[in-house]
C-alpha cells in the first residue's frame, strides 16, 4: 500500500523534477506543499488550481489509483467526459465522486454530434437535434456516474460560434438545471478558441471555459501544434479579463501538450516557450512542464487542468499549481 507519510515525503524530495528536468532540484522543502484555491467564475466555488483531468486517465480505469492522493493533496475539481469519448471514465470516476461528493466539483462534457466545423453555419432544425443529442447524453452521464446531479456540463470541443449562441441549446441546459441534474453551463475548446470564447462572452450565458492554451498563446488540436499567427497569452490578457468579468471561470487545457514526445502526440521540445519566461522562471528548479503550468496560471487562467497517469505526474503538477505565485510579482 502507497503510504500518506511517504507520499508526502516524495512529493517534497521530488516536487520540481518534472517530465524533462532541467537544472539542480530542489531536495529539501521547509514546509509542505500547499494546494492554493481560486473561485471560479461566477459559479463561486474555490477551485483548487490545479484540476484532476479525468478523461484519458480514468478511461479503463487506469489512474483510479491516484484519485484519493490527489484528494489528499487538496485537489477539489475533477473534470471528466462523455462514454463517447472517454471510454469508461465516467463509470471509474463513479465510487470515488459518491465517497467524497461534499468535499469535491465535477464538470462532465459532451460533443455536439455530428461535428459542425467553425465556418459551417445551422438552422434552427440542426440546433434543436443538437440541443436534444447533448440533452441525451448529459443523462447518460449521470447514469454512468451513477448520479442524479453534477456540477458542470459542458459543450465539448466546440468551435462553432453559432453553436455557442444557439438559444435551443442554452434552453436545454435551463431545462436541465430547472430539472436538478446540473449546476452550470460550460464549454470546451481547442479549435477556433479566441472566437468561441469571444461568442460565449456575448451570450452572457456560460458560467465556465475550458480552453486549450499555452504559454505561446492557442494550441490547435486539430494539429497537435500551436497554432500558427496566434497572439501570445500574454497579449490576450484583454480577452480573458473580459471573459472573467462576464463571470466565465476560466479553466486552461492542452498547456503542456506541446513539450510531450511525439508518441503522446507532443512535439518533444522542452524549450519551445523558454523565450516567453522570464529570467526567474528560467532560472527556478521547475521542469519545463511545471514552468509551462505555473506560467498559464499566473497569466490569465484561474486553474489548470492536467492529464495525470502516474504518482510522479501528480507530485509534479501539485508542486507546479502551489508555486506558480513563488516566481511572479
Amino acid at each position: 500500500m502507497f503510504d500518506r507519510r511517504d507520499f508526502i515525503k516524495s512529493l517534497a524530495v521530488g516536487m520540481f523534477g518534472g517530465h524533462l528536468s532541467q537544472g539542480p532540484r530542489l531536495l529539501q522543502l521547509q514546509d509542505r506543499t500547499e494546494m492554493t484555491y481560486r473561485k471560479l467564475g461566477r459559479t463561486g466555488f474555490m477551485s483548487s488550481r490545479l484540476v484532476f483531468g479525468c478523461g484519458a486517465a480514468l478511461s479503463g480505469g487506469k489512474a483510479v489509483r491516484l484519485l484519493d492522493r490527489a484528494l489528499e493533496a487538496g485537489i477539489n475539481h475533477y473534470d471528466v467526459g462523455s462514454n463517447v469519448y472517454y471510454r469508461g471514465a465516467e463509470r471509474s470516476l463513479a465510487p470515488f465522486m459518491k465517497r467524497n461528493r461534499d468535499q469535491i466539483w465535477v464538470a462532465s462534457k459532451a460533443p455536439i454530434m455530428p461535428r459542425i466545423k467553425p465556418e459551417d453555419s445551422i438552422t434552427s432544425e440542426q440546433a434543436e437535434a443538437a440541443a436534444a443529442g447533448w440533452t441525451r447524453l448529459l443523462e447518460a452521464s449521470l447514469r454512468d456516474l451513477d448520479a442524479d446531479y453534477i456540477d458542470a456540463y459542458y459543450l465539448m470541443a466546440v468551435e462553432n460560434t453559432s453553436l455557442i449562441r444557439s438559444e435551443e441549446i442554452y434552453a436545454a441546459f435551463l431545462k436541465a438545471k430547472s430539472d436538478g441534474k446540473v449546476g452550470f453551463f460550460g464549454l470546451s475548446t481547442h479549435k477556433n478558441a479566441q472566437e468561441v470564447l469571444e461568442a460565449a462572452i456575448g451570450t452572457g450565458w456560460y458560467d465556465v471555459a475550458m480552453i486549450g492554451v499555452t504559454p505561446a498563446g492557442w494550441y490547435d488540436w486539430d494539429t497537435h501544434d500551436l497554432l500558427p499567427g496566434s497572439p501570445i497569452l500574454t497579449e490576450l490578457s484583454g480577452l480573458l479579463t473580459r471573459a472573467r468579468a462576464a463571470g466565465i471561470g476560466l479553466v486552461g487545457m492542452k498547456t503542456v501538450r506541446h513539450l510531450a514526445p511525439m508518441s503522446a502526440m507532443g512535439k518533444g521540445d522542452p524549450s519551445v516557450f523558454d523565450k516567453y519566461f522570464s529570467e526567474k522562471l528560467l532560472s527556478s528548479p521547475l521542469s519545463p512542464f511545471q514552468r509551462a503550468y505555473a506560467f498559464v496560471l499566473e497569466n490569465g487562467l484561474d486553474v489548470v487542468n492536467a492529464d495525470m497517469q502516474n504518482f510522479k505526474h501528480l507530485e509534479d503538477n501539485i508542486a507546479a499549481a502551489a508555486a506558480s505565485r513563488v516566481y511572479f510579482g
